[in-house]
């Protein structure tokens, strides 16, 4: 312990010995250190929060998917920085006086795109930050510029992003191009197909090609076969029916003759009835009931024996179903007559022309092949304008500001404060080491410890320094020179900090 005290007091005084080395270091020091930091132009920085909502519900209706909709918030960001952007920043902010010709011009926006920095973050938050260092502006001036800078850069990233719209037009108008030219190609085909059909299968019902119609048509004539086989045999039996059926059937209480006849029969049952009730022969009533049915024999021996019958509903309903059956007949073969004659004409033709087939497969190929290209181009064609309208009319991303741009009052570096402080500290730590250091190199000897120490031998005494009148005077001048001296380092970081301090103010 009593070494390492030993050691401290030797060291002290060496630097002592050698304070005002101590001191001109520190001072040389801290003027090469301040200056240099002096010079450094102090950098503003201002920042400036968005918060982007994206719509989902209308978007994603039209096919707008969310992928996309990060997709064009990227490219956002990405197209911030660039070059057209950055020129619009720099020609309304006071860079604008510092730009003479396209050089000047390339050469700020090249600085500026260094000074800028976009960051997303959690939650689609993006922050937009810049810097403001330019070499000949005051504190104000770059703090100001740091401001606007970020202003600009906000109104460009939260103003919808120009050239969709254009893009989308000219891609409208690209499409109606191609739907003219398809549609006329489309129409010369269904022309062909029409005068196609009307030369071979205009004859024919249904549609598709030669052999499908012409199956078709086998199919209905089996089917009218059938029907008229079916109708023939029910026309048959309801003929056969029909002449077992009489044409009338007898009349009211089974008469079958006329009217007289009827007559008599009434009178009869009278005279039966009479005779019930006891009546003799010689009843007036029975005697004028015997003279009447007399009297009307004769007539009713002249009157028909059907005289008096009614219409058969049966005759009259089979008679009905049995015409009906023969129109059945009649519309079923006429319908086989055309099918088999338009058959054998188209057979012919076929026949005549081998490749028919071919050259309506051909036409049905060409046509389908127009036509979905053509439903595919109008299906597109509306997909684009309904999202151009979506994105142009409706807003998919909305932006909100967070923070607005903020104006800085303490410069983000250098941190002078700090540095001259450090400098200080420093100059002040090279100044006792470089007192120490030389103290080291000469070839002295503090004590008389380390002089027997070195050579080995008994130091047998010390004479120790006698301080006269004059030399204390004169120490004590240098003491007072040296206290000044190093009171004036202080009193000049002292200045040098009220200096910083003041201008920060100014910028506030």
């Amino acid at each position: 312990m009593d070494g390492l005290y030993e050691q401290a007091r030797i060291a002290l005084h060496q630097v002592w010995r050698r304070r005002w080395l101590a001191l001109g270091v520190a001072w040389g020091l801290c003027l090469v250190g301040w200056l240099v930091v002096a010079l450094i132009p102090s950098k503003y920085e201002s920042s400036a929060r968005v918060f982007v909502q994206m719509q989902s519900v209308l978007p994603n209706q039209v096919g707008i998917t969310a992928q996309e909709r990060a997709s064009d918030l990227t490219r956002l960001r990405q197209t911030l920085t660039s070059t057209g952007n950055l020129e619009k920043v720099v020609r309304r902010t006071e860079l604008n006086g510092l730009v003479s010709t396209d050089r000047d011009l390339a050469a700020q926006v090249e600085k500026l795109r260094e000074q800028i920095n976009v960051t997303a973050q959690q939650d689609n938050l993006f922050e937009i930050s810049a810097t403001g260092n330019v070499r000949g502006f005051s504190n104000a001036q770059n703090a100001r510029l740091a401001n606007a800078i970020v202003k600009n850069l906000l109104d460009l990233f939260v103003a919808p992003p120009g050239g969709n719209g254009t893009e989308s037009n000219e891609g409208i108008a690209f499409l109606d191009q191609e739907l003219k030219r398809r549609e006329g190609q489309l129409q010369a085909a269904e022309q062909a197909r029409v005068q196609f059909e009307q030369r071979y299968l205009g004859l024919l019902p249904g549609e598709g090609s030669v052999e499908s119609r012409l199956a078709g048509a086998r199919a209905e004539l089996s089917s009218v076969d059938s029907q008229l086989v079916q109708a023939q045999s029910s026309l048959a039996a309801l003929r056969g029916q029909l002449g077992s059926t009489p044409q009338t059937i007898p009349g009211l209480g089974g008469s079958t003759g006329g009217p007289v006849t009827a007559q008599i029969e009434a009178l009869q049952a009278q005279l039966s009835q009479a005779s019930a009730r006891g009546w003799t022969d010689s009843h007036p009533d029975v005697i004028a009931l015997r003279a009447q049915i007399a009297r009307l024999k004769p007539l009713a021996a002249r009157e028909s024996p059907n005289a008096g019958g009614m219409t058969n509903p049966s005759y009259v309903s089979l008679r009905t179903t049995i015409a009906e059956k023969e129109g059945q007949v009649q519309a079923a073969s006429q319908r086989k007559a055309q099918l088999q004659a338009d058959m054998a004409q188209l057979a012919s033709k076929q026949a005549s022309e081998p490749g028919v087939a071919a050259e309506q497969a051909k036409l049905n190929r060409d046509y389908d092949v127009l036509k979905r290209q053509y439903d595919k181009l109008v299906e597109d064609r509306e997909q684009l304008r309904l999202r151009s309208d979506v994105q142009s009319k409706t807003a998919s991303m909305t932006f909100r500001v967070i923070d607005p741009p903020s104006l800085p009052t303490v410069p983000v570096s250098p941190k002078r404060p700090l540095l001259l402080t450090l400098i200080l500290l420093a100059a002040l730590a090279a100044g006792i080491g470089a007192a120490f250091v030389k103290g080291q190199l000469q070839a002295t000897f503090p004590t008389q410890n380390k002089l027997a120490a070195a050579t080995g031998l008994p130091v047998l005494g010390t004479v120790t320094e006698v301080w006269t009148e004059a030399r204390r005077a004169q120490a004590r001048q240098r003491l007072v020179w040296l206290v000044g001296g190093a009171g004036a380092l202080g009193a000049a970081y002292a200045v040098l900090m009220v200096v910083e301090f003041w201008q920060r103010s100014t910028v506030a």
